[in-house]
């Protein structure tokens, strides 16, 4: 499967926590609170999902890229956690080299891993790759809105780490907001998530629309708000029991 070479002009902001972020012209969008990229990001994903996970290895999902922010983030969770993580992320608009290296994410989180931060952006697409002995990273440049599962027939799978068959432990959900991007939020493609994940894995996102919450619940989630980052009231977890 080929790079599509699609882009999105953004522009860098700075953010409350001193992290930067992206803002899309285009779709008057963030791709993180302005209150705190770092910060909202360790919350949800980290804190409310990574973290809450007791399985070893963990296979994480991720729906969208973006910066490489969540990804950076679980990289350096593993050496602290001291478990093996397998991370697929899906992404339709990967960032350019320049855009990258002009974000501040190693210098305001860890310096002396700015290397591996880089190492993220740098591998190689659709194709599985070790970033280090602990963590293996596919990101996949597709639209998940064709994702189906377990449709053998389809470009590209839940359900799989290059030609493993996996189940994923955790997903953060991280696609822009549904009044932006309202095909990425939909009832069958939640029903495809859930189908895909383990017993007890967790999905987490920034979203806590009502409407949302109810298609979750609907997949056979059991869905509970949770307090939210700074500048937002709550967030959403939900877990397959």
């Amino acid at each position: 499967m080929e790079t599509k070479q699609k882009s999105l002009s953004s522009e860098i902001e700075l953010t409350a926590d001193g992290s930067h972020t992206l803002f899309v012209p285009s779709m008057n969008e963030h791709y993180h609170s302005v209150n705190g990229a770092k910060t909202e990001a360790e919350h949800i994903y980290i804190n409310y999902g990574l973290k809450e996970s007791s399985a070893s290895p963990l296979h994480v999902l991720e729906i969208g890229f973006g910066t490489g922010l969540n990804a950076f983030l679980t990289l350096l969770e593993t050496q602290k956690l001291h478990k093996k993580i397998i991370y697929t992320s899906l992404e339709l608009y990967p960032l350019s080299l320049e855009k990258i290296r002009a974000l501040n994410y190693p210098d305001v989180i860890s310096p002396e891993f700015t290397d591996l931060y880089y190492d993220l952006h740098r591998a190689e697409w659709n194709a599985p790759c070790k970033i280090t002995p602990d963590f293996s990273l596919l990101k996949v440049n597709i639209d998940f809105t064709c994702i189906t599962y377990p449709d053998e027939s389809a470009a590209w799978n839940l359900g799989t780490f290059g030609n493993e068959k996996i189940a994923y432990d955790v997903v953060y959900f991280d696609a822009f907001a549904p009044e932006k991007q309202p095909e990425m939020w939909n009832q069958k493609l939640f029903d495809a998530i859930y189908a895909s994940m383990s017993h007890n894995g967790i999905l987490t996102t920034y979203c806590a629309k009502g409407v949302i919450r109810r298609m979750l619940q609907s997949s056979g989630f059991t869905v509970e708000r949770l307090p939210g980052p700074p500048g937002k009231r709550e967030v959403l977890r939900a877990i397959k029991l």
